[in-house]
């Protein structure tokens, strides 16, 4: 007998030294128990110390990349991180229209935690204005929140403002994440357009911090690949990167990794918080079901939540093709 699992896709750049990038959303997918296909826009030369070069493939090559998957595999769920360039964002939002892409969750990658540029500054205008109005959920840490809005993120409210003009631009939802922020707690800001919701958890110290951007965002797409419900799925894999954290792994001399397979022990401590924070249980990563991929059926998220004080949000662009 066949089985056919459920795919994500990844669409990202290579992280020669395993930590971030492609490698991380293929480890994070096979984790929930997916089939991981991966579209690459290119590669980087980099360990954990440092990224030493970068190197494009071309807008075409990415084309026919994703024409190769979504013609036989048809993903459930999208995931994409690194795009270099305006070409590159135009080749990817053309092939997401083209092959009428679900569940697309989108980490907009613009710096590597060194500083170095990863997306080129004139293609920012590229993904507000054509990658955005595709994507069912935008990731953004606080430093690409605060560049791709114009908006100064500082307090709570300029996150809530940011996440407004996110989803004005036309993307579906939002997560703000905290992890750049200040303080003993981390503070998640999802938005979905009406209602905002607060993940609070506290800080974990932790030098393992390579790739967690790109394992978050993965995360999340296997979740709704799954059949979760946008606000399981974001708390699921803040729980499961939770886990991960808490067992980091340090492959070189530079800063680690979380583990993408974390004991059971980490996970079931992980999904302890959660519940108890009123988020769902939910089962482990690689429990998902029979063969991996099924569709899960956590009890409804039970974290505070407010609506939006500036009233009915802009009309959401509509999708081209």
């Amino acid at each position: 007998m066949r089985r056919r699992p459920v795919t994500a896709l990844a669409v990202a750049a290579s992280d020669s030294g395993g930590a971030a990038g492609l490698q991380a959303d293929l480890l994070t997918f096979a984790a929930h128990g997916l089939h991981g296909a991966a579209v690459v826009t290119g590669g980087t030369a980099q360990n954990t110390e440092a990224i030493t070069a970068v190197e494009p493939f071309s807008p075409g090559f990415v084309r026919r990349q994703m024409d190769a998957v979504f013609s036989d595999l048809a993903p459930a769920a999208v995931k994409i991180g690194m795009l270099f360039d305006a070409a590159r964002v135009r080749a990817v939002a053309a092939g997401l229209v083209r092959w009428k892409a679900r569940n697309v969750v989108l980490d907009p990658v613009l710096r590597a935690t060194s500083g170095r540029r990863l997306l080129a500054t004139s293609a920012v205008s590229t993904v507000t204005r054509e990658l955005l109005p595709l994507c069912d959920l935008v990731t953004p840490n606080l430093p690409e929140a605060a560049a791709l809005t114009g908006i100064r993120v500082r307090s709570e409210s300029d996150r809530r403002e940011a996440a407004g003009a996110l989803c004005d631009m036309g993307a579906r939802a939002v997560l703000v994440k905290g992890g750049h922020g200040r303080g003993g707690e981390v503070r998640d800001l999802l938005f979905d357009g009406t209602f905002f919701t607060v993940f609070a958890a506290p800080r974990l110290a932790t030098r393992a911090t390579r790739g967690t951007g790109c394992t978050l965002s993965s995360a999340i797409a296997a979740r709704l690949a799954q059949g979760f419900g946008l606000t399981d799925a974001v708390a699921l894999a803040i729980a499961y990167l939770r886990a991960g954290l808490s067992e980091g792994v340090f492959p070189g001399r530079g800063p680690g990794l979380p583990d993408h397979f974390p004991s059971e022990a980490a996970a079931l401590r992980s999904r302890a918080a959660a519940a108890a924070g009123g988020l769902p249980a939910g089962p482990p990563p690689r429990s998902s079901g029979a063969g991996g991929g099924g569709r899960g059926r956590p009890r409804r998220a039970g974290p505070s939540r407010s609506r939006r004080a500036s009233g009915p949000r802009k009309p959401r662009p509509r999708r081209r093709g």
